[in-house]
C-alpha cells in the first residue's frame, strides 16, 4: 500500500484550507481599512447655524481635490467671543476617517492640492459629520485665525483632502 498518496492528499488540503483562512482575514482587514461601503452610504446632517448675534469674519467655497464636492464654509464668531466654522451645504463623498481641518496651506485646484494640508501647520476641529448638508464646529480659543487661511476636508486614512476652500475675511 502506498502511504505517500494519502500523505499528499491530506497536506495539499491542510494548505488549501490555511490560504482560504489567510485570504479570508486578509479580505476583512482591507474591508476594515478601506471602509468601501461609504462609497455607498452617505451620512446626513442638518445642524442649525448658531444663534443671533454671530459676526461672520470669513468666507471661502470648496473646490473638489480627491473627490467631487461643493458648499460654502463661513468663519463665526458667537455673542460670547467664540468661534465656529460652519459647513453650508456641503455635498461630497463619504470615505474612512473625514475630518475637518483649519490649516496654513494655500488652496490649489486639480490634483497639486490633494496632499498640501498636512505639510504645514493644521488644526484638526473634528471628525466631519456628514458628508451632506450643513453642520458647525467650534474653533479653540487659542487657535491664530490670522496664520490658517484655508480648510479641507481631510481624508486621514489616505492623506489626502477630498474639498478645501481659502478663507477671505469678511469683516
Amino acid at each position: 500500500m502506498n502511504l505517500a498518496k494519502p500523505r499528499r492528499s491530506r497536506l495539499r488540503r491542510r494548505l488549501l484550507w490555511t490560504v482560504a483562512a489567510l485570504t479570508a482575514v486578509a479580505i476583512i482587514a482591507a474591508a476594515l481599512v478601506l471602509e468601501p461601503w461609504k462609497l455607498v452610504v452617505d451620512e446626513r446632517v442638518q445642524e442649525a447655524a448658531p444663534a443671533a448675534g454671530t459676526t461672520e469674519l470669513a468666507r471661502g467655497t470648496l473646490i473638489s481635490h480627491e473627490h467631487e464636492s461643493s458648499g460654502t464654509v463661513v468663519l463665526l464668531r458667537l455673542a460670547d467671543g467664540s468661534r465656529v466654522l460652519r459647513l453650508e451645504d456641503l455635498t461630497t463623498s463619504n470615505g474612512p476617517r473625514l475630518q475637518v481641518w483649519l490649516s496654513d496651506a494655500p488652496v490649489q485646484a486639480g490634483r497639486e492640492g490633494w496632499n498640501v494640508f498636512d505639510d504645514g501647520r493644521h488644526v484638526d476641529l473634528g471628525d466631519l459629520k456628514g458628508n451632506i448638508g450643513s453642520s458647525n464646529y467650534p474653533v479653540p480659543a487659542d487657535v491664530d485665525l490670522a496664520t490658517l487661511s484655508s480648510v479641507s476636508i481631510w481624508c486621514a486614512r489616505f492623506h489626502v483632502s477630498f474639498a478645501a476652500a481659502e478663507l477671505t475675511p469678511t469683516s
